[in-house]
């Protein structure tokens, strides 16, 4: 099942994605529950599916990120595809090459709610603040069970679903502090979308992650290759942290973003960065001045 968070008529709602029809069929929910966007339909806690009202013509609404405010900071893992890990340790921007290139646990950061933007927003770069700004195509992993504790061999029971994350980078900010929150965390810096899909949707085993600048190919691997698979991510973050319904977590980026080339190709304006997922979908972002 593939499900958008969309606004018609200055209203957000909930729906079913018909991409051969390319309508989306609206959930019967109550204007304030969708407002939470698809938190409405994981927070049915195994109720069931509500009914659906008549399809709209997706040409006539207004596709919004699918959890367009999280309740709380994404959490994303660093360093887990080998190949990347490697161009990152090379890079002279990663506080954790010390530790050699490929991480013995995974690395977790996270990112402020307030980045998440859909799916055709802008992505905004202020040159006062960072003049290294990068791309990362993510698989982004919703939770809809919490819990803590969670074995590896359970984790996926604990999935909801999937969507696409861009984790932009401002590098040069990465570089100077310790922690990469600041780097990650600038405003519009987590495109997300264009919706979500069920994980019965999406082949761990065989789905595809590209991403595209100005239509040249950056980033092409396969979700298989995680150095830390989902489950291992999962159970890692529920020791001792309690994963809630509705938690995105962002599982890591392929090579081939613009800090591995020499010289680095970071972003600049009128950029367009597309990022594709097998059984998802395709998340394009334009990239534009701040204007103060």
């Amino acid at each position: 099942m593939r499900v958008a968070t969309f606004s018609i008529a200055g209203e957000r709602r909930v729906g079913i994605v018909d991409l051969d029809a390319q309508t989306i069929a609206p959930f019967d929910f109550a204007v304030d529950q969708a407002k939470a966007g698809i938190l409405a339909l994981i927070e049915r806690n195994g109720a069931g599916l509500p009914r659906t009202l008549s399809p709209i013509p997706l040409a006539q609404v207004e596709i919004e990120a699918p959890i367009p405010q999280p309740r709380r900071n994404i959490f994303c893992v660093g360093k887990n595809y080998h190949e990347h890990a490697h161009e990152f340790a090379r890079s002279g921007f990663d506080s954790s090459a010390g530790a050699g290139a490929i991480p013995k646990h995974p690395i977790i950061f996270s990112k402020v709610p307030e980045s998440v933007v859909a799916n055709h927003a802008s992505v905004l770069i202020d040159s006062s603040v960072s003049t290294a700004i990068d791309y990362e195509a993510e698989l982004a992993v919703i939770i809809g069970k919490g819990g803590r504790g969670i074995s590896r061999e359970n984790a996926l029971d604990h999935v909801w679903g999937y969507t696409i994350v861009n984790d932009v980078t401002a590098r040069d900010l990465q570089g100077k502090y310790s922690q990469w929150l600041i780097g990650k965390s600038q405003d519009t810096f987590c495109p997300m979308g264009p919706w979500a899909v069920t994980k019965d949707e999406l082949d761990l085993a065989t789905a595809g992650i590209r991403c595209f600048v100005n239509e040249d190919l950056r980033q092409d691997s396969r979700i298989s290759l995680l150095i830390f698979d989902i489950p291992t991510i999962i159970a890692t973050l529920s020791q001792g942290i309690t994963l809630k319904p509705g938690d995105i977590i962002a599982t890591g980026t392929p090579v081939g973003v613009g800090i591995g080339f020499d010289p680095p190709k970071y972003l600049k304006a009128g950029d367009v960065v597309r990022i594709e997922i097998d059984g998802i979908g395709t998340l394009e972002n334009r990239f534009a001045e701040h204007v103060q």
